[in-house]
């Protein structure tokens, strides 16, 4: 094991959404020479980035600096944000879309579409991008866009953020707060799970409260996957996960990608980011104690969340590689939470 191998792949980032609003196409050129910011081709070679789940997000007009002054409090219970008109979500939604292409057109990236080009890419060192959606408000509940966007590349989706869609409810900001908050998929959201199925799609369960949770491990025949949550008995936060969805989890073979968010990861369920990587090794042995080894991964939430000092961006992986070192993990399972277990779960989803 070298500072930048094995390479990592990742749960979740939200670069796409930085780029967007930052100028949108005009942005393109700082992900290849490098921007302010989590994540960047120069960052990614020098922390060994191997690529990871590129979201696409439509945002909420909130206050970011009321709800981050908010979660820096002992409590807080941020309402959810109003629902997005379809109509609006498209052109946001294909905006960051037309961006990753982009990127792809610009040789930045290259956008997997099969198990067998994730591992084709990882091993020729070229940056690998899964297309995935972060809530669908994108997509009509006839999901004539979801087989469009299928055919464009697309192989997972969240079906919401922490907001109400067409498809679900999603879970509120909420400290200390059990995940079990509100009703779960509406008939729409059950067709949208089965379409999935269907295609290929992976079901992504982070930002769903917990009937949705159920929902989707009672509709689906794929197995569980949350991209980016953490352990609900660590940080009884509304985000993270119970024991009894990591075993639902753990029994349909899925997955879990570690959340970097302070607020998922402190035990006081705040947004400080003076949080020790020996916390991260908290949650990760939770996690691989009820899933098994085979079942955990990362998921940082890059551009997307505050994340520890330490772990600032892509180029300071190497010291996450190294606090696992330290805390006893060998290189084997090193690999495994790197990548080796993303590719399993998504070989599993998508086939081979």
């Amino acid at each position: 094991m070298s500072e930048t191998t094995p390479l990592i792949f990742d749960g979740h980032n939200d670069v796409l959404l930085k780029l967007y609003r930052a100028g949108g196409m005009s942005q393109v050129e700082t992900f290849i020479s490098g921007r302010q910011g989590a994540v960047d081709l120069p960052k990614a070679k020098q922390g060994g980035f191997g690529g990871g789940f590129f979201a696409v997000y439509v945002p909420s007009p909130t206050d970011l600096e009321f709800k981050f002054q908010e979660m820096t409090k002992d409590s807080y219970d941020l309402p959810l944000p109003d629902a997005i008109d379809w109509e609006d979500a498209v052109s946001v939604a294909t905006t960051q879309i037309a961006i990753l292409f982009e990127l792809e057109r610009r040789d930045a990236l290259r956008v997997v579409r099969t198990a067998a080009d994730l591992k084709h890419s990882l091993d020729a060192g070229k940056l690998a991008a899964i297309f995935h959606i972060e809530g669908a408000e994108a997509i009509d509940p006839d999901l004539h866009v979801l087989d469009v966007l299928y055919q464009a590349g697309l192989r997972s989706l969240g079906p919401v953020w922490s907001r109400p869609t067409a498809f679900g409810h999603g879970v509120p900001f909420r400290y200390p707060a059990s995940p079990d908050i509100g009703a779960g998929l509406t008939d729409h959201g059950i067709q949208l799970v089965k379409r999935c199925s269907e295609l290929g799609i992976m079901v992504d369960l982070s930002h769903l409260n917990e009937a949705g949770f159920w929902d989707v491990a009672r509709y689906s025949d794929k197995p569980l996957v949350a991209t980016h949550s953490n352990a609900h008995s660590i940080c009884p936060h509304s985000r993270n996960l119970t024991d009894d969805q990591l075993r639902a989890i753990a029994q349909s073979d899925g997955m879990v990608g570690i959340n970097f968010a302070v607020a998922f990861l402190r035990e006081d369920g705040k947004m400080l980011a003076d949080v020790p990587l020996t916390q991260m090794m908290k949650h990760l042995d939770h996690l691989m104690g009820v899933l098994g080894e085979d079942r955990v991964g990362l998921g940082s939430d890059y551009d997307g969340a505050v994340v520890p000092e330490d772990l600032t961006t892509l180029a300071d992986l190497p010291k996450l590689r190294q606090a696992m070192a330290e805390h006893g993990y060998d290189e084997p399972l090193i690999r495994k939470l790197c990548h080796e277990n993303w590719l399993r779960v998504l070989e599993k989803t998508w086939g081979s």
